[in-house]
């Protein structure tokens, strides 16, 4: 309790001391435009501008983090992996072949931290952590993303080495727990089903498929009725009301591998969390950070968690031609554009970036503009392009 004390105090401190502008900026409301093509466009440039920045801020290719009190964090090679992705696609989108380039280097130094298991250590840089499941995923993402732009055998090779990997530390029961996040099984593990059917697509080895469909089935098991799921938080002590981050991680795997697979009861499986929160935000016009087992919200609003289900619901758009999923991420969208807005009257470091949280100071990476959020926001800007043309 006092160390959050102590570090509100000094983050309120920094930024009433530095940033008084960022301040007022947020406490006014933010003013979402209507969206159109040159809007999405020009919100995706001033993104992709600062995640080029902030691969130019540390020691190496990789990416980090920068917290409004204590500067830029060290690379986060998780979050670097599955940026390459995104970067790719963004320089088609915007026409910037700096992007892929980039990308590619990014991809590079990915390469030269594989640790001799296959895996990637879970945190950032310089904490020397074990490989991790569920970070070695994404990266994963991030190779086969290089593999397929530059032909480049190593990245293939290297995302087949990580995937075999996770493949000989799943538990029994279909999940991973020993070599992931906490030591727990998580259902948003089904964001690692679904680069190991991508595996699958480019080698052919029915061991991947196989592998996934043993941990779908225990996801599933812990699925309540009204969509819910057990297990999806990020954490041990509010596991009962997981973040929507970590919500939208499970419903997007289970979106992408439902297609992938042919089936039906995986897809419907996420659609339903994702239409109680969409019903939740048309009714309230906002999301908040967490939700209990009976979509009772708590905390201030994620701006990932809120971006990833924009990306969900687009999604679902192309799955079902519903007008009401892509009418709900174009709201959510809007919403975020002008989140990133604020950050203007924010440090050069920031610009164009979201915060973790809206407010700023909320409890999820507060006074921090973490490299994911601002990551799923330009994949959300891309889906609402195609979705508006």
């Amino acid at each position: 309790m006092w160390r959050s004390l102590i570090n509100y105090a000094n983050g309120f401190g920094h930024v009433l001391l530095r940033y008084p502008a960022l301040l007022g900026a947020t406490l006014r409301r933010p003013d979402p435009q209507e969206l159109s093509s040159s809007v999405l466009l020009a919100a995706l440039g001033a993104a992709a501008d600062r995640i080029a920045y902030a691969q130019d801020q540390g020691a190496d290719p990789g990416i980090g983090s920068h917290h409004l009190a204590k500067g830029w964090g060290g690379s986060y090679p998780e979050t670097t992996g599955y940026l390459v992705p995104t970067l790719l696609q963004a320089a088609d989108r915007l026409e910037r072949p700096d992007l892929e380039q980039r990308a590619l280097r990014a991809a590079e130094w990915l390469l030269n931290v594989q640790r001799p298991d296959g895996g990637w250590q879970g945190g950032r840089i310089g904490e020397d952590r074990p490989s991790i499941v569920f970070n070695t995923a994404q990266v994963i993402r991030g190779m086969l993303a290089a593999h397929t732009r530059s032909g480049d055998a190593r990245f293939a090779e290297a995302a087949q080495r990580a995937g075999d990997w996770i493949l000989s530390v799943q538990e029994s029961d279909g999940t991973w727990r020993k070599h992931n996040f906490l030591g727990a099984a998580r259902v948003y593990d089904t964001y690692v089903d679904a680069p190991l059917l991508a595996l699958q697509a480019l080698t052919g080895d029915e061991r991947y498929p196989a592998a996934v469909v043993r941990h779908l089935a225990w996801v599933l098991s812990r699925q309540q009725a009204n969509g819910w799921f057990a297990d999806a938080d990020n954490t041990i002590r509010h596991n009962d009301r997981p973040i929507t981050h970590t919500i939208a991680y499970t419903i997007d795997g289970l979106l992408e591998c439902g297609v992938a697979l042919g089936d039906q009861r995986v897809i419907d499986a996420g659609r339903r969390p994702a239409d109680a929160l969409l019903r939740i935000f048309r009714e309230h016009g906002r999301l908040n950070g967490r939700y209990d087992r009976e979509w009772a919200g708590s905390e201030h609003p994620l701006t990932t968690g809120c971006a990833q289900l924009a990306i969900v619901w687009y999604r679902l758009h192309r799955i079902t031609g519903e007008p009401a999923y892509a009418e709900g991420a174009h709201r959510l969208v809007a919403w975020l554009i002008a989140v990133q807005e604020t950050a203007k009257a924010g440090p050069v470091d920031v610009r164009g970036m979201l915060p973790g949280s809206v407010p700023f100071w909320g409890r999820y990476e507060n006074f921090a503009f973490p490299n994911w959020a601002t990551k799923y926001f330009m994949d959300a800007l891309m889906l609402s392009n195609d979705t508006l043309r």
